[in-house]
Order: C-alpha cells, then sequence, then structure tokens
C-alpha cells in the first residue's frame, strides 16, 4: 500500500509556493499517492515531466468521471464539456468547436487585441500606479473573450464575479452558488442569440454550426461549450500575463534582456507559462482498467492529477528548472496540456501575453515592482496572484 503524503501538512507555505513541495516529491519519485489540502480526498498525483506527458495521452486515464459515478459541479449544473469527455465524444465537440473557432478566428483578433490593449495603458499609465491584475492583466482576456463570445458589455462584470468563484471558491457554498448562476447566465445568453437569429460572434456561429452529416451541439452542450471558452479563455491568460509581469521584475537581468531585444519575447513567453504557468494541475482523470504509471500501480476508478506546475520544473527535463531563463529551450512544456486536451485557446492565450507584455514594456520603461503582490489563488487548479502592485 502506497504511502500517503498529506499536503495539507505543508500549511499556508503550499499554496504560496508549491515548488519545494513538488522538488521534495520528484527527489523520491514521479508518482506519489496524496491527500489533497481542500477537500481531503485522496488521488494519484504525477510530478515528473516525462511521466506527465505520458499520462496527458493516456486514454486509459478517462476524463469521463460519470463512468465512474462522478459528476463534477460544472457537468450537473451547466453541461458536458470538452474537459469531461473521452474519444469518441471528445472528437465529435472538438470537430464541432474547430469549425467556428479557426487560427484565421484568432489572427483575425490581432488588431483588436492590440487596440483593447491600448486603451487599458491610456487609462493606466498616467496614474503613476496600479496594481496589474485590476487595470490591465484580468480585463485585456475578459474584454477579448466576451467580445468573441458576444457577451454584452453589461455583463461582465457580474461574470468576473462567478468565474472567479468557480475555479477558486473562497467556499464550498459560494463554488455551488457560482455553477448555478453561470448555469442560468449562459441558458439565457444561449436563448438570446438564438432569438436574435445570425450574429458575427462564435457562440452564434456555435448554435449554427453543423457537420457533414446533420450533428449540432445540444443545449446542454452548448452551455457546456461556453462555460470553458469563456471560463478557460480569460482566467488562465490572466495568471499567464500576472505572473510573466511579476518573474520579469523579481529577475531584472532577464528583463533587461527582453527591453534590449524583442525578439526574444515569444521564446519569453514560454519560459514564463513554463516557469509559473497559469494551470497548476490538470482536472481529474480516473484510471479506466488497471495500469501503472513508472512502475506504480494504479487501480480501476483511482482519481489522477497531473502535476503541470511540478512537470514543467522536472530536472530531468530542464537543467537549473528553477531559474527564469527567456533564453531556455522549453519545448516540451506541458502548460497547455498535451494529447487530445491540448488547450484549444493557446494560440490566443499566446498572441495576448505577446501583445500585453510588448505593449506594457514599450509604454512603461520605469516599470517596477510597488509592493508585494496579493495572495495566490486558493486551490491546486489555477496558479495566480489575485494583485500585482506596479508603478513606473
Amino acid at each position: 500500500m502506497a504511502r500517503v503524503i498529506d499536503l495539507k501538512e505543508f500549511g499556508e507555505g503550499f499554496r504560496e509556493n508549491p515548488h519545494p513541495v513538488y522538488a521534495r516529491l520528484r527527489e523520491s519519485g514521479p508518482v506519489h499517492r496524496v491527500r489533497l489540502p481542500d477537500w481531503q480526498s485522496e488521488v494519484w498525483l504525477v510530478v515528473g515531466h516525462e511521466e506527465a506527458r505520458a499520462a496527458l495521452a493516456d486514454q486509459r486515464l478517462s476524463k469521463d468521471g460519470t463512468k465512474m459515478g462522478w459528476k463534477s459541479l460544472e457537468e450537473e449544473l451547466i453541461g458536458k464539456n470538452l474537459l469531461a469527455t473521452d474519444q469518441p465524444q471528445h472528437t465529435r465537440l472538438r470537430g464541432l468547436i474547430a469549425r467556428a473557432f479557426t487560427m484565421r478566428r484568432v489572427e483575425e483578433l490581432r488588431p483588436r487585441i492590440q487596440r483593447i490593449t491600448d486603451d487599458l495603458l491610456d487609462a493606466m499609465l498616467p496614474r503613476g500606479r496600479a496594481d496589474l491584475v485590476e487595470s490591465f492583466s484580468h480585463p485585456l482576456p475578459l474584454t477579448v473573450i466576451c467580445e468573441l463570445l458576444g457577451v454584452p458589455e453589461m455583463d461582465r462584470v457580474a461574470f468576473r464575479k462567478m468565474s472567479t468563484e468557480a475555479l477558486a471558491p473562497s467556499s464550498a457554498d459560494s463554488e455551488v452558488d457560482a455553477f448555478v448562476a453561470l448555469g442560468a447566465y449562459f441558458t439565457g445568453l444561449i436563448e438570446a442569440k438564438r432569438s436574435a437569429g445570425p450574429g458575427g460572434d462564435l457562440l452564434s456561429d456555435l448554435i449554427r454550426t453543423t457537420a457533414e452529416d446533420g450533428d449540432r451541439l445540444s443545449p446542454d452542450e452548448l452551455r457546456g461549450m461556453a462555460f470553458i471558452l469563456l471560463i478557460a479563455g480569460h482566467e488562465t491568460t490572466v495568471n499567464l500575463i500576472t505572473s510573466g509581469v511579476h518573474n520579469l521584475l523579481t529577475h531584472p537581468e532577464q528583463l533587461a534582456a527582453l527591453r534590449a531585444d524583442m525578439t526574444l519575447l515569444d521564446g519569453a513567453v514560454e519560459e514564463m507559462l513554463r516557469h509559473e504557468g497559469p494551470v497548476e494541475t490538470a482536472t481529474f482523470r480516473y484510471a479506466s482498467e488497471p495500469l501503472e504509471i513508472a512502475g506504480v500501480p494504479i487501480e480501476t476508478g483511482d482519481p489522477v492529477m497531473i502535476g503541470l506546475l511540478a512537470a514543467n520544473r522536472d530536472t530531468a527535463r530542464y537543467a537549473a528548472p528553477e531559474a527564469f531563463d527567456i533564453r531556455r529551450d522549453t519545448r516540451g512544456h506541458v502548460a497547455f496540456g498535451h494529447g487530445i486536451h491540448f488547450c484549444l485557446g493557446a494560440p490566443l492565450a499566446r498572441l495576448e501575453a505577446r501583445t500585453a507584455i510588448r505593449s506594457l514594456l514599450e509604454r512603461a520603461p520605469g516599470l517596477a515592482p510597488d509592493g508585494p503582490p496579493g495572495e495566490w489563488l486558493p486551490g491546486m487548479l489555477m496558479r495566480g496572484m489575485r494583485s500585482l502592485p506596479v508603478r513606473w
């Protein structure tokens, strides 16, 4: 019987900086039985890079918890989404959304993303100091994804509150309330778009999208798709931009190198993803049959968490992984996942991060910290700070 490591024993330090804990775990092996700090469940946690990539692509690890008799809050209160399906259902859903959410559509957003970025900086920079999260890194991706999906501007403040509570809940009750509110909101939004007829936004296109065989997204699937696009489409990018800027400010030699040569920007964003990615662990997988990960036996039905943050700092894959180095070869990082569940929105997140960071550095040459960052988000799903005070 595997020894169970209670992550709660590491206290608040684990939430603020889990990297030393993950490093200690990796030293004794790539797979561990752990008890989660928030709801005291026992799961298998994969912390090795090679093992994480293999597990992310292993279809014996099911994303569909209903096969094991377990249904997530978002499935129960909103609907099925890409992150909770296996083949062939996943292929069907991804194929339908890929018809509307194309690379061309993302590229067409480039001028609008730049305009939103410029407008936010126009409002922020005259003040001399600000919370970067509140003034820049949160409203940028939120505005982009809301415009892309056709969420009315008047709804965005309420949506932000609901989405934050759903992904990083302050209590169990607030989490349930957030999912109930999001489900009701998406139902109303979809009904309004059906009634309004053809529109130019992505959600309207998803409502009308039909495959060659006549297949379409059901109402539950539309809600689930709206949820995963709106939530994953902005919360992760908020953390990417915020943590990325924080890394630059706390590594002045790297910031100076980037300022001196903006051709390093693409590599810098990839290093931001590797070093302090926006998603700490992938959502649960369940063993659909007995299997082994790195020689560790996993029984049918066992829940498995794959540590994206932990894998990206594995010394077996990256030399001096704790160092933040924008010239590093980051190929193979798993910040966006791997396999069939690789993040659909990765090109959009990269485009937004590159645009935001380039524009911020160009327009705020004196950018510097203005006090300690805010608390880190609770839980083991999202990795990000609630605030980042800066001045210029």
